[in-house]
């Protein structure tokens, strides 16, 4: 008797959580597709390295069932990870409907794919802390309402009770992974912690003099995004489909953050950075943290890796001239 290994399409295969799990999923053995919208697979390498010659890549028109069935009927994994959307919380005060599109109506288009092949795939569905709004310091749980501030924040909500609606109606297995902040080398510059390293580096060798910046009190739950990945993949591991808030339970202000990073270069931050209002959101969280009890219980999963310790691997990683660089500088706001 023969048996297959298990497969694992992945939309948003090069954004930095693509990059993570199909690494991740390549050492359990699975045979990994990524799927990116739009363009040539042999475009993609690049940004891919060292995985490229590992994932099977495959372009899709658009997001729409037609495109999504051929896609599931062709490759017919048995797993899939929808990491794709834009996902600039900043970017889609500017662009909602882009953002609206490229991820509830997205999601809500895989689900009915998926439904129609009337076969036993599962799915894992990036949802964000973004959706909880403002927490307590205790953190957001599953139970915790929704109350989005931003078009990004909207659409995530949305995109998550679309899945809760057709697992209870439709019976997929079909889960949310409620992902608070996680960093990693491959962190695009659009996005703060991306922005405060590469100009700290910058600043370091003499290239840069400031750092502009918005509000510095916000407080945040930063993770290490290779241990957040592994979530992800235990969610779709289990008896029954659910939802799972993934965060390592402490909050920290971007004062903090930045005071970190710039230390790992040797330098006081209060001397390099500005405060420009023009960088403050219309509509800013204050506080973002969450409980990963459930997560802890079910999973057996927890963050290992302190704030300390993640600036320290970031700080590391830049000084080496990694491919960290090259991501940030290629990234867009659009994960493919």
């Amino acid at each position: 008797m023969s048996f297959s290994s298990p497969s694992a399409l992945i939309f948003g295969v090069t954004g930095q959580d693509g990059y993570y799990l199909s690494k991740f999923l390549f050492q359990k053995g699975y045979t990994v597709y990524g799927a990116t919208r739009g363009t040539k697979p042999s475009r993609l390498s690049g940004n891919m390295s060292p995985l490229s010659n590992g994932v099977q890549l495959h372009s899709y028109g658009s997001s729409t069932v037609d495109e999504f069935l051929t896609l599931i009927e062709k490759l017919n994994p048995s797993e899939i990870y929808y990491l794709a959307g834009q996902t600039s919380v900043g970017a889609s005060f500017n662009v909602p409907i882009e953002t609206f599109a490229s991820i509830q109506a997205a999601t809500l288009n895989l689900l009915e794919a998926i439904r129609l092949t009337r076969s036993n795939i599962r799915l894992y569905n990036a949802g964000s802390s973004e959706a909880f709004g403002n927490t307590s310091l205790d953190g957001a749980t599953e139970e915790t309402s929704f109350r989005p501030k931003s078009p990004y924040a909207v659409a995530k909500a949305a995109a998550a009770w679309t899945v809760r609606c057709y697992r209870d109606s439709y019976h997929l297995f079909a889960s949310t992974g409620l992902l608070f902040n996680h960093e990693s080398p491959r962190r695009g510059s659009q996005f703060v912690t991306g922005k405060i390293l590469a100009t700290a580096r910058s600043i370091a060798q003499g290239d840069a003099t400031t750092l502009e910046l918005g509000d510095l009190s916000i407080v945040r739950d930063w993770g290490w995004a290779e241990e957040y990945v592994e979530a992800m993949w235990l969610m779709l591991q289990q008896p029954e489909p659910d939802d799972y808030v993934i965060a390592t339970g402490k909050g920290h202000s971007l004062e903090q953050l930045v005071q970190k990073i710039f230390a790992g270069f040797g330098l006081e931050w209060s001397r390099y950075v500005r405060i420009n209002k023009d960088l403050f959101r219309p509509n800013e969280l204050r506080l973002s943290v969450g409980n990963p009890s459930k997560a802890r219980r079910i999973l057996g999963w927890s963050a290992q890796t302190s704030l300390d310790d993640i600036v320290c691997a970031l700080c590391e990683s830049a000084l080496k001239g990694s491919d960290w660089l090259q991501s940030n500088s290629q990234r867009s706001g659009l994960q493919q």
